[in-house]
């Protein structure tokens, strides 16, 4: 069985979420539970976690001479990661019907990408 990478994106240009009542944002943490529960109990779930917001990251370049640590994401974008589930699924087609069921449960895009195979020893 193969892993996949569920990745929930977040546009900073999309105020939904700010404008959500405190009601609709429970409504949506109660999908995402019924989500969550459902991929527990057909065997598919390995891990999932939410992120702080983008601010709160901090980068690490030790490629130099010195560790160089920023505050900040490593590069701007119109995208950045919200969130995420590591699943297991017999093909990728079988990914991408967690990933729609992901995506209308956190009403949000999903990305899948596979998992590179390990190494033969």
């Amino acid at each position: 069985m193969s892993q996949y990478f569920l990745a929930v994106n977040h546009d900073p240009a999309d105020t939904t979420m700010d404008e959500m009542t405190p009601a609709q944002m429970q409504e949506l943490f109660a999908a995402v539970d019924a989500f969550n529960t459902e991929v527990k109990e057909q065997g598919a779930w390995v891990f999932a976690g939410g992120l702080q917001p983008l601010e709160m990251s901090t980068v690490v370049d030790n490629t130099g001479a010195q560790p160089v640590i920023t505050d900040g994401p490593y590069a701007e974008s119109k995208e950045y990661l919200g969130g995420f589930w590591v699943i297991e699924a017999p093909d990728l087609d079988a990914a991408l019907v967690w990933a729609q069921k992901g995506s209308k449960a956190c009403a949000g895009k999903v990305e899948v990408r596979p998992f590179q195979d390990e190494p033969e020893a």
